[in-house]
């Protein structure tokens, strides 16, 4: 940097050169001419001093502020050899309005002002001295600020390089333009240099702005440019785990507000990291999967120690109890993830519980929408740890476990070989994952019940004929509940009942035995206009798939369905209006029509 900023610097160090020589040869305005002379000497010296200083200058407020500096005395070497008369008619003709000399001396001024306050924004120890504002940012005040705090990153102390971290994740807060602005003038480089290398209060500030900043497609694109996920890599690998909790939050920014992202982190192996960071004292490190042998639930799955303890099992409920093998692995300063495990097992508990929700959240928001990143969280150990961590963590770790688990399964949903291989039936992580969505809907916990519904409707496919303990939960929630979630619910028993699930028959006898029939025509007619439609859909997959239901015939559904094909409302969805149309033609062949009159 210090070699362009003497080339930036070269010529206006030539151009205040020639106005001070020429003005002594001045033979008109000799007044005026020894002014400008006077403050371009005065200039010329602090320009020099910036040559001598140019490893510690700050690129881009040098850059601006001497191409202002460099029109300045381009306009003073135009009018200075005005004044340089060779001749009578010269100096007859020669005809400056004083405005003009008033003009340049003002602008000699400024920016005389403007390159003493580079220097001293510069300097390795400004202290706490008020710098003041430049003329160059009179238009822009924010601009000088965070130029002024960029070069702390670049120069300050350690101290103070924490302290203009922590400045610029508050600008950054404030509005989407500070952001940019902080980017634009290159925050990110000195950032990523405090996170890599300095103390841990400097290395969270450094995280926390990182993670601000990346609210944009080019913002991030800048971050990975320079190098972002190689830095976030490192610390999740050997940082404190304070600062891994905020680089993982770090990554959730970037990944949801650029999806491209998404793959890059995945290169760098952040999911496998991510992982570990989930596991830890959830789940072994070392370990398989078991069932035991007299389970009568999919609670009872079970994992056991694939060293001393192959032989015996431990119930997930009890999966935190099991310390004495965490601490044997906890010898060893890295881990088989290589993520080092120096102190970890130390940390608060409230940083720990940090640690896992901002892993959770990372991988939630890495998750969505790719199905190889999904692949690869589904191959580890992550299934069974989203688990118990729905069961047992805290309320952040809980809902960012089950907005994972919701993003995952809405791409196994669409990706059948990642269904097929991440949620086999006989997968103990996959039913201890299923049981503790189940349990969240029984319990109907308000803060998990939509993204828990909704991963339940997403593995619709997946479960067998006999697994029939997701539909009763889900039938209850249509009955007499807040709209949204009589919707959701109404969506997910859609995807067992839609003629793409194999089983649909099966669903749908599940359904109408358990009384959902009399639910969904209660939301057809009296529900709310955010649930008619879906509770509808469901509605006709059941009169399609078991017409000769006498639950049906008895709750007179032929008669709601030839109501709801009058609703105009209703009917705007193409596919609701053909499948509506052919569930009533499938009922007539089974059924009459009732009395109760739908108008």
């Amino acid at each position: 940097m210090a070699d362009i900023v003497k080339q930036i610097l070269a010529k206006p160090i030539q151009l205040a050169d020639q106005v001070t020589q020429a003005a002594d040869v001045a033979t008109s305005f000799k007044q005026e001419c020894a002014e400008l002379k006077s403050k371009t000497e005065r200039l010329v010296v602090l320009l020099r001093q910036a040559a001598r200083a140019s490893n510690d200058l700050y690129q881009r407020p040098t850059r601006r502020i001497i191409d202002d500096t460099e029109q300045a005395l381009e306009m003073a070497i135009s009018i200075v050899t005005k004044c340089c008369a060779q001749g009578l008619m010269q100096r007859v003709f020669t005809i400056i309005p004083s405005a003009s000399f008033r003009n340049l001396s003002s602008q000699l001024e400024n920016s005389i002002v403007n390159v003493s306050w580079l220097l001293r924004v510069s300097a390795t120890e400004s202290g706490d001295e008020y710098l003041g504002l430049p003329p160059i940012a009179a238009n822009e005040p924010i601009l000088c600020f965070i130029w002024e705090l960029i070069a702390i990153l670049y120069t300050g102390s350690v101290n103070d390089r924490s302290e203009a971290a922590a400045s610029l994740t508050s600008l950054a807060k404030d509005n989407h333009r500070n952001g940019k602005l902080i980017v634009e003038e290159g925050g990110v480089g000195p950032l990523l240099k405090l996170l890599k290398e300095g103390k841990l209060e400097g290395q969270e500030n450094a995280a926390k702005a990182i993670g601000l900043l990346g609210r944009d497609i080019e913002s991030v694109e800048h971050m990975v440019h320079l190098g972002v996920c190689s830095v976030f890599v490192k610390i999740l690998k050997e940082g404190s785990m304070k600062v891994q909790a905020v680089v993982a939050w770090a990554v959730s920014e970037l990944s949801a507000n650029y999806p491209k992202c998404q793959d890059l982190f995945h290169q760098h192996n952040i999911i496998r990291l991510l992982v570990s960071h989930l596991a830890f004292e959830t789940v072994q490190e070392h370990s398989k999967y078991a069932i035991a042998s007299k389970a009568t639930s999919i609670h009872a799955v079970v994992f056991a120690s694939n060293n001393n303890n192959r032989g015996s099992v431990t119930s997930v409920h009890k999966v935190n109890d099991n310390n004495d093998d965490v601490n044997h692995h906890h010898q060893h300063s890295v881990s088989t993830t290589g993520v080092s495990s120096k102190g970890r097992e130390l940390e608060e508990s409230a940083t720990k519980d940090y640690m896992k929700a901002m892993a959770a959240r990372a991988l939630w928001k890495l998750a969505k929408g790719n199905s190889s990143i999904c692949r690869s969280i589904t191959e580890s150990r992550a299934l069974l740890c989203f688990a118990v961590l729905l069961e047992n963590g805290t309320e952040h770790i809980q809902y960012n476990s089950a907005m994972a688990v919701k993003e995952i399964t809405a791409v196994a949903e669409q990706d059948s070989d990642l269904r097929k291989s991440a949620f086999k039936p006989n997968s103990p992580a996959c039913k201890a994952l299923v049981d503790q969505l189940v349990r969240i809907i029984e319990k109907e916990d308000l803060n998990l019940l939509i993204p828990c519904i909704r991963a339940i409707g997403n593995l619709a496919r997946t479960f067998r004929v006999t697994e029939t303990t997701m539909i009763s939960p889900l039938v209850k929630l249509l009955d007499e509940r807040e709209a949204e979630i009589s919707n959701e619910a109404a969506i997910a028993l859609a995807k067992f009942a839609c003629n793409d699930n194999y089983l649909h028959m099966d669903h749908c006898k599940a359904i109408v035995s358990m009384g959902g029939a009399k639910h969904l025509i209660q939301l057809v007619f009296l529900g709310e206009k955010i649930v008619q439609s879906s509770a509808l859909l469901l509605l006709c997959y059941i009169a399609l798939h078991v017409p000769d239901s006498d639950e049906l015939a008895q709750s007179e559904v032929l008669s709601v369905l030839e109501w709801a094909s009058k609703q105009a409302y209703l009917n705007q969805d193409e596919k609701v209006e053909t499948l509506l149309h052919e569930s009533k033609s499938r009922l007539e062949l089974y059924q009459s029509r009732g009395s109760r009159g739908f108008r």
